[in-house]
C-alpha cells in the first residue's frame, strides 16, 4: 500500500507518521514545500492539472492531509484550509480518483455546543470564527467530492510535541521557563474555565492507521475525541502536577476569544467506535506527564 502523507511534519502528522509506516506492506510517501519530500507541493499555491499528473505518476493508494494552517491572516487560512483541500480533491479526481483520502478536520467546524451535549457528526457546524470557517470550507469540499473520502474532525490535539501555539504547549514551555525544577514562581495564563473535548495525539495517529488501512469506504465525517468534556483548568492541573510545580497558576491574563464564544464542547464518538473498532486509549493524566517530559531538554516527542 502506496501512503502518501502531506503535513507530516507537524504536531499531529509526525505522530501519524509512525502509525503509517508501522502499517503491514506499506510505503509512506511524504509531501511538503521542502526539497527532500518525494513531491514538492504547497496546496496554497498548486494548480490542480499539474498536482493530478503529479499523482497519477506517484499512483498512491491512499493520501493523508494533515496540511492546514491555525493561525496567520484570513487570505493565509482560506489558502491552505479552504483551497488546500478543494484542490487536492480536483487534482485526484484528474489523476488518481480511486485513491482514498484522509482528510484531518476540526472541532472548530461545529462551533457553538450547548453545554452538557455532544456533537455527533450530524450536528450543525456554525464556526465562530475564520479558523473554524475555512476548515469547514475545506471539509465540505472533502465530503461532497466524488471520491472514496473521510474527513477525521479532530476535537483538542494534546500531547508529546504539542507546539507553542496550543495551550497545552504554551504552557509547558512557560512552566519549565519559570520553574524547571519544580520550584515557586506564577504562571499567567488567561480564563481556563471553558470546557473542551482533549484526545491524545497518539490515540488521534491510531485512528488515522484505521481509516488508513480500512477495507471498505467511510462515512463522510467522524468525529476523533476523548467524549468527555474537561475544563480547560485540567491542562493545567495535570501539567503543574507532572511538573512538580509548587508556584501559582494566574488566570488574570488575555484570554481566547473562541474560548469567551464557545464555553463547551463535547464529541458523540460513537460513529468512530462503529466504524473503525477505535476508543481512546489514553489517560489525560498520562498525556500531560508525556507533554511534559517531551520539553525537557534534548528530548525528542514520544510518536506512535
Amino acid at each position: 500500500m502506496r501512503i502518501l502523507l502531506l503535513g507530516g511534519d507537524g504536531f499531529l502528522g509526525r505522530h501519524a507518521t509512525a502509525v503509517l509506516r508501522s502499517l503491514p506492506g506499506a510505503t509512506v510517501l511524504t509531501a511538503g514545500r521542502r526539497p527532500t519530500h518525494d513531491l514538492r507541493l504547497d496546496l496554497a499555491t498548486a494548480q490542480a492539472g499539474l498536482l493530478g499528473e503529479e499523482l497519477a505518476a506517484l499512483a498512491p493508494d491512499v493520501v493523508v492531509n494533515f496540511a492546514g494552517a491555525v493561525a496567520g491572516s484570513a487570505v493565509k487560512l482560506a489558502e491552505v484550509n479552504a483551497r488546500g483541500p478543494a484542490v487536492l480533491c480536483e487534482a485526484l479526481q484528474l489523476g488518481a480518483p480511486k485513491t482514498r483520502l484522509v482528510h484531518i478536520g476540526s472541532a472548530g467546524e461545529y462551533g457553538v455546543c450547548e453545554s452538557g451535549s455532544s456533537l455527533s457528526e450530524e450536528a450543525d457546524a456554525r464556526p465562530v470564527g475564520v479558523y473554524g470557517a475555512t476548515k469547514l470550507a475545506g471539509s465540505l469540499a472533502v465530503a461532497g467530492a466524488p471520491l472514496d473520502a473521510v474527513v477525521l474532525r479532530v476535537f483538542n490535539p494534546v500531547g508529546p510535541g504539542a507546539p507553542a501555539g496550543s495551550l497545552p504547549g504554551r504552557l509547558a514551555a512557560e512552566l519549565r521557563r519559570v520553574a524547571p525544577e519544580g520550584a515557586d514562581g506564577v504562571v499567567k495564563v488567561g480564563d481556563l474555565s471553558a470546557y473542551r473535548d482533549f484526545v491524545d495525539a497518539r490515540d488521534i495517529a491510531r485512528a488515522v492507521g484505521l481509516a488508513t488501512a480500512a477495507d471498505r469506504p467511510l462515512p463522510r465525517v467522524l468525529n476523533l475525541a476523548s467524549g468527555q468534556a474537561k475544563p480547560v483548568r485540567a491542562i493545567a492541573d495535570g501539567l503543574v502536577a507532572a511538573a512538580g510545580f509548587t508556584g501559582r497558576i494566574d488566570e488574570s491574563g488575555a484570554g481566547s476569544e473562541r474560548s469567551a464564544a464557545v464555553s463547551w464542547q463535547q464529541a458523540d464518538v460513537s460513529a468512530a467506535a462503529r466504524e473503525l473498532g477505535w476508543h481512546p486509549e489514553t489517560d489525560l493524566a498520562d498525556t500531560l506527564r508525556d507533554l511534559w517530559l517531551s520539553t525537557e531538554p534534548g528530548s525528542d516527542p514520544v510518536v506512535g
